[in-house]
């Protein structure tokens, strides 16, 4: 459990707590968040979450659906015992309609696909009661997030290209064409 440095401008009722398992990830967004005034405290894992939201009720967070050690509904359900009022936004790389609908049950706000801009999160915490926050002014593009989708599924069949074909139905030299260009935009 860490908590980021924040600017001096930082109202001490703007904590929130950061809960993925992709180190990268979870640092950039801290500082990004920090930047907007919250106060962070990043975990790594739902035990590290729980822990964190126990010793240091958050009133803001967002938190990753699969983590390594479990679910991140987990997480959710605890701050919301700690903390009903909090707001809490689910980010996950698995987008479906049914843990969208877990999520919500369980208590977040929102529901956004990874990787989420921290001004489209920090519009999702700060939106004013059961109202929805604007849409994206720059949503990525369809492209954009096939390419981010086909790299993750890459990164967790352990960078094996033939793996990674067989799961995504793909031909494994098709593959190969899109692993090896830039990031579309």
């Amino acid at each position: 459990m860490e908590t980021t440095p924040a600017p001096s401008n930082v109202d001490p009722n703007r904590t929130l707590l950061l809960v993925d398992d992709d180190d990268i990830l979870r640092e950039r967004l801290a500082r990004a968040l920090a930047k907007r005034g919250y106060a962070v405290t990043t975990a790594p894992s739902v035990a590290a979450g729980i822990t964190a939201a126990r010793s240091n009720p958050p009133r803001y967070a967002v938190c990753d659906l699969r983590l390594a050690d479990g679910n991140g509904l987990d997480v959710i359900a605890a701050i919301r015992d700690i903390n009903p009022d909090a707001r809490v936004v689910m980010l996950t790389g698995y987008g479906n309609i049914a843990t969208a609908v877990a999520a919500v049950k369980a208590g977040a706000v929102d529901y956004m696909a990874k990787p989420a801009d921290a001004d489209d999160i920090d519009a999702a915490l700060q939106a004013s009661g059961d109202t929805k926050p604007e849409p994206p002014d720059r949503p990525m593009s369809a492209d954009r997030v096939r390419w981010e989708h086909i790299n993750r599924i890459y990164e967790l069949c352990e960078r094996n290209v033939s793996e990674t074909a067989r799961r995504l139905n793909m031909h494994r030299r098709t593959l190969q064409r899109i692993l090896a260009k830039h990031s579309p935009r």
